[in-house]
């Protein structure tokens, strides 16, 4: 995968958390694809770059889904800090 050459967007705020939360759990895209899908989300590897890239809006239900993917709680996502 190259990295990214330019800065990143501005459509989301999570973008970021989701790239550090899947890299800590040393997960590629593709794997977090499968998971997404596991939980109900289906989306394509473009749109989840872009997402990544904060190049791309994020629906409700699409935060929720990707927080039971990550394993992790949907304030945590947000970049709240856990109780």
């Amino acid at each position: 995968m190259k990295h990214r050459k330019e800065p990143p967007g501005d459509k989301n705020i999570i973008g970021t958390r989701v790239v550090a939360l899947r890299k800590a759990k040393k997960m590629k895209q593709k794997e977090f694809l499968a998971r997404l899908q596991t939980v109900g989300l289906d989306i394509s590897p473009t749109s989840l770059s872009r997402l990544e890239g904060q190049y791309r809006l994020v629906q409700d239900y699409e935060v929720v889904a990707i927080a039971k993917a990550l394993d992790v709680s949907v304030r945590e996502l947000l970049g709240e800090a856990s109780e």
